[in-house]
């Protein structure tokens, strides 16, 4: 009798087993997340799955498109490579080349726009946008910035789109999480989903200055893979907004793939170029400071009693100027201009162009003036 009772609880065991078994791999099996027929204890296991980072790309993939872009290349050939002589003698020949790259992007409101970056659509003659329901649209180009790398398109022939939700402020935490979402090596076009990548930020504010024809400031560093074909992808906290735009990485010494050291340009500054380009189609970095700067000769320190030829010496102000509301007069030697060493005129030029200023930014100057040094903050005015 007692055996038949412990086989009798052993077969109910072992068919409350089969039972969680098949449910599970039916649940599974159907992507089903919280299966209405489950236990409670199981729906929670279930719920359990879901964390911050699940419910921020739930909130933004929608959003995330896969961009295809048909460019023309420019290149030089000698129909003579193999030969020293001929190569010596004739010009090389310039040719042009359709090539096909492609890139990553998202929407950032209900009238179609969507943001990438420069490089992936530059000198495009044709781009199609892939959204996640498969569909694939023509997509003008509304202005594109090659130095800050930010590009504006707009689709054609939309029924419905779902933008993102941007976070522009200046608290984020070095340490939280972030997800890097795209179109790695074409992966979009296999399903129409995008791809995610998780990690943290590493550093922000990171400058690189001028690099080839743009320029790269406050950059955020993150430790989330950026593959080729992300560019141009969001940066995603984990509440699902967009903090950034992923834009290129360091791979090493003849590497290609992702180490860990990815940078996005900040949400801040994505959302200041994109207001021009949406209004103007360019990005206007005409602006006045209304002084005029030569060199120190070696009289010019003499008589001013400078130790050294170092710095630029201001010449003219131009009356009611944004140097002359500034307080800087003729004579005034410039030492520093933010936070930078001047050595000469030329150095002042430079700095500008690398830093990417336009009307409103302000440059401070570190003035030698009779005995005194000083700072005094100029605020650029567009022209």
């Amino acid at each position: 009798m007692e055996k038949k009772r412990k086989n009798g609880f052993l077969m109910k065991c072992c068919c409350g087993i089969f039972i969680f078994l098949h449910v599970s791999l039916i649940a599974t099996a159907t992507g089903s997340e919280k299966p209405s027929y489950l236990p409670s204890v199981m729906q929670g296991v279930y719920q359990s799955r879901e964390n911050a980072i699940t419910r921020a790309v739930k909130k933004v993939s929608n959003s995330v498109v896969g961009i295809n872009v048909t460019q023309v290349r420019e290149f030089r050939h000698s129909y003579y490579a193999n030969d020293d002589f001929f190569q010596f003698l004739l010009p090389l020949v310039p040719m042009r080349q359709k090539v096909k790259s492609l890139g990553s992007g998202f929407i950032i409101d209900k009238k179609g726009y969507v943001l990438t970056n420069e490089h992936v659509v530059h000198n495009a003659i044709e781009i199609k946008v892939t959204l996640t329901d498969g569909s694939q649209h023509d997509a003008d180009l509304i202005g594109a910035d090659e130095i800050s790398d930010i590009a504006l398109l707009k689709l054609r022939d939309f029924k419905k789109v779902q933008p993102v939700k941007f976070n522009s402020d200046d608290k984020l935490i070095i340490g939280e999480w972030v997800i890097a979402c795209g179109n790695p090596f074409g992966l979009f076009d296999l399903n129409a989903k995008p791809t995610v990548t998780v990690g943290v930020i590493s550093s922000l504010n990171q400058d690189f200055g001028k690099m080839e024809d743009r320029v790269y400031k406050d950059m955020i560093q993150t430790d989330a893979a950026i593959n080729q074909g992300n560019s141009g992808g969001p940066l995603v906290n984990s509440l699902g907004e967009v903090i950034g735009m992923n834009t290129f990485i360091f791979s090493g010494e003849g590497g290609s793939g992702s180490i860990g050291l990815g940078f996005a340009i900040p949400a801040k500054r994505v959302l200041k170029i994109v207001e021009e380009l949406r209004t103007y189609g360019k990005v206007n970095r005409n602006f006045w400071t209304g002084i005029a700067l030569s060199p120190i000769t070696r009289r010019i320190a003499r008589y001013l009693g400078l130790n050294s030829r170092e710095g630029a010496i201001v010449t003219d102000v131009q009356k009611d100027s944004p140097a002359d509301r500034a307080g800087i007069q003729i004579y005034d030697v410039i030492l520093l201009v933010n936070n930078t060493k001047i050595s000469n005129s030329q150095d002042i030029l430079n700095l500008i162009k690398a830093a990417d200023l336009r009307g409103g930014d302000v440059l401070n100057f570190k003035i030698y003036r009779e005995g005194r040094i000083f700072e005094l903050p100029v605020r650029l005015e567009k022209i």
